[in-house]
């Protein structure tokens, strides 16, 4: 490049004395490997530093931003580096081939040019030498990067105005997912190899049966069913176990539709923490995708097929507070998801109980979850309701039950076939790879052992998987469903079918029972009215028509009426003394339940005071007789005589303090009276001594010596206090026991 004399003159030796730098860019790495010329171009801006004045050991070659767009410097470390270095004084000169190699944004191009105005910097391109200082030069180099900031837009739109015009004709060729391929004119078309086509038609397939991603995952899983995969831009097909990410990307892909769609997704750009640009791409609802063109080509479900198939799985979505829906599960709620609240409008949560906890219960709790009321909107039992509902479902369907049987037999063995199908390609195509494998195998030289045993290695291991598939395929084959016989057949159609009895069957699960009633209901909305005792309920059916009725309740306690004689009787005798929480307590102990099989609670013997006429226990008033003996717990004998609950016990089993007990599993009660308290004392009387120090100078055991006290032969005081707690007895007198029993 020849330089003018005004250029080369603004090289100063202040310029000299510092580094030049050749900064060296290309955007994509497509461009470092194709565009060679512009590249070498680049590289030899470091011999025109050179003709500048600048020694070779003073130019520094910038390169580490090859494959990285310049509409940005928060990913260009060798720019950030560049700018650094020009801050601190380090640079005479930047040279780029052009400004577009520099910056293509205005923001990081004027950095530049202040950061080199500041500190005597110069800059070269293609066109000569400039100083950001003086006001001409900065003139030229703002108009520069104007326009080569504008030239980044107008490329930009050039090509995605290009872009969508050929998107909007469907003529675009995008990325396909495993399934489809190009041909050779352009157009989509289904995957040449049957056994991929079979494999995502078993999965649409599986999918009409279950109603869920998941449970079609968990099919496929205990089926040993693989399913096709292929990387994005990979044109190898391979096999993996089913996920779900796998399985929900077939049922959400409209290309599986036949649809050709363009823009369905936005990519959306935010700083973070530490100031780099975070991109995220998210999905877009269907009314802003930019293209849809339905039947665009063939595909492996119809468009409507695939809308029913998006609001099924919409469906079994986790339902946000207030709404209903999800998937079926396992618990015996038939109407899990479907029940709503007649006053608030909210579906109903599901709660079980029951000694086997399968008795549903519906409980509209959502205003005490989110707003901390004190009550619940409403509850009320299931079993009751559930049968009522299904009364009413078998009687729409009972017109209709014959012609589906009919037909639900006819189809079961064109099912089968279906079914066998992905086996019987599994199978064929694990033959293929063995006979592969063994032609590899039989080809390689036997000298050559390090080839031969990676070659046996996976012979074995193709042969291993070709047994497995026909393994499967066998245990498939024994699943073929009995064909009736045209006799059976005629009888079936005069005779009809029991639908009920097939939803009542025990092979029949409950995640087929509930799919079942969810085909022909849409919703229940139920209003309990409690002053009535009764609910109105209103059946929502598939199609918008309605089924109203009133449904009467249970009456609150009349369970408790069956409950066993004897447990009522000791609930009247527990009542004088003890409170709802005890008695619930003393019949837990004893292993007592209620006449439903459910343990006693505080509100479920309040629930039976209330039905047998049991008055509630009130703590009895103290008057002046009783003061003299008071009947105490042993907690509150602790307390009155300040000996530890050990010692009541130990007094009572020896027959020294009389204890009461009303049913096994109960509290003790201990009569306490002014003798016995007078006999507690804090300090050892002058002469009493120990059980077996009294033991020792009677010459007796000390069993004796303590029947001596019972008999009251001897007198005993009991110590509370202090390091000799326990048993002082007075040996020389005779005076009464303190634990003299009463006749």
């Amino acid at each position: 490049m020849a330089l003018t004399t005004e250029s080369a003159s603004k090289v100063t030796p202040a310029h000299l004395s510092r580094a030049a730098y050749v900064y060296v860019r290309q955007s994509t790495l497509t461009q470092v490997r194709e565009h060679t010329e512009s590249l070498e171009r680049q590289y030899e801006l470091a011999a025109r530093a050179q003709q500048l004045g600048w020694p070779p050991r003073q130019v520094v070659i910038v390169d580490d931003d090859l494959g990285r767009s310049g509409a940005e410097a928060t990913m260009r470390t060798g720019f950030q580096g560049l700018v650094a270095d020009v801050g601190l004084g380090k640079v005479g000169v930047v040279l780029g081939i052009e400004v577009s190699r520099l910056a293509r944004n205005n923001a990081d191009w004027y950095q530049l040019l202040d950061l080199c105005a500041i500190t005597d910097t110069l800059i070269a391109d293609g066109d000569g030498i400039y100083h950001p200082g003086d006001f001409n030069d900065r003139l030229v180099l703002g108009l520069k990067g104007t326009m080569s900031e504008a030239e980044l837009h107008l490329i930009r739109h050039r090509l995605t105005a290009g872009l969508r015009h050929k998107a909007a004709k469907g003529q675009l060729r995008q990325g396909l997912p495993v399934g489809f391929v190009y041909d050779e004119e352009d157009q989509v078309v289904l995957d040449p190899d049957e056994s991929v086509r079979e494999a995502i038609a078993t999965v649409f397939r599986r999918f009409d049966q279950l109603g869920s991603a998941r449970q079609v995952m968990l099919s496929l899983l205990g089926d040993s069913v693989l399913v096709p995969r292929r990387p994005t831009g990979s044109r190898r097909t391979s096999w993996a176990a089913a996920s779900y990410p796998a399985i929900h990307d077939f049922l959400t892909n409209p290309v599986y539709a036949g649809a050709f769609v363009f823009g369905r997704t936005r990519t959306d750009k935010r700083l973070d923490d530490h100031g780099h640009i975070v991109t995220r791409t998210r999905l877009l609802p269907r009314d802003e995708w930019e293209v849809l063109i339905p039947d665009h080509h063939r595909g492996y479900v119809t468009w409507e097929r695939y809308e029913r198939i998006q609001d099924e799985l919409r469906a079994n979505w986790r339902a946000p507070r207030g709404h209903g829906g999800g998937a079926v599960r396992e618990g015996t709620a038939l109407l899990q998801g479907r029940i709503r609240c007649g006053r608030c409008g909210r579906m109903m949560q599901v709660g079980y109980s029951g000694t086997k906890g399968d008795c549903p219960r519906y409980v509209c709790g959502r205003s005490r979850q989110l707003y901390g009321t004190e009550r619940s909107c409403q509850s009320l039992g299931g079993k009751k309701l559930e049968r009522r509902i299904l009364d009413e479902v078998f009687s729409v369907l009972e017109p209709a039950s014959l012609v589906a049987t009919a037909r639900a037999l006819a189809t079961a063995d064109d099912e089968h076939r279906q079914r066998l199908a992905v086996f019987e390609l599994a199978v064929e195509r694990a033959r293929h790879g063995a006979d592969r494998a063994r032609r590899q195998f039989d080809a390689v030289e036997p000298e050559n052992r390090l080839v031969a045993r990676t070659l046996e290695h996976a012979l074995e291991e193709a042969l291993v998987a070709q047994r497995r598939a026909e393994a499967d395929l066998a245990a498939q084959r024994l699943r073929r469903p009995t064909k009736l016989s045209d006799e059976e057949t005629a009888w079936l159609t005069r005779a009809g079918a029991d639908v009920r009895a097939i939803f009542d069957a025990p092979t029949t699960t409950w995640r087929e029972r509930k799919q079942l009633l969810r085909a022909v209901v849409r919703e229940v909305v139920v209003t309990v009215h409690p002053e009535r005792r009764d609910a109105d309920v209103v059946i929502v059916w598939e199609g918008g028509a309605t089924t109203s009725f009133a449904f009467e309740l249970n009456k609150t306690g009349g369970h408790f009426k069956t409950t066993d004689e004897d447990t009522v009787d000791l609930v009247r005798r527990l009542a004088t003394r003890h409170d709802d929480a005890a008695i619930a307590a003393i019949l837990g102990r004893q292993g007592r339940r209620t006449a439903t099989g459910l343990g006693f609670t505080k509100s479920r013997v309040a629930s039976l005071r209330v039905s047998r006429g049991i008055p509630a226990f009130r703590p009895p008033a103290v008057t002046a007789a009783d003061e003299d003996a008071a009947v105490l717990s042993i907690t509150a004998a602790e307390k009155e005589l300040g000996v530890s609950r050990a010692t009541l016990y130990r007094w009572m089993r020896d027959g020294f303090v009389t204890g009461e007990q009303l049913t096994a599993g109960g509290p003790w009660h201990l009569r306490i009276t002014d003798e016995l308290r007078r006999r507690i004392v804090p300090e050892v009387p002058d002469g009493w001594v120990s059980l077996d120090r009294a033991a020792n100078i009677l010459g007796v055991a000390r069993q004796t010596v303590l029947h001596k006290v019972q008999r009251g032969e001897l007198r005993a005081v009991h110590v509370n206090r202090g390091r000799r707690k326990g048993l002082r007895i007075e040996v020389n007198a005779a005076s009464p026991g303190l634990f003299e029993t009463t006749s």
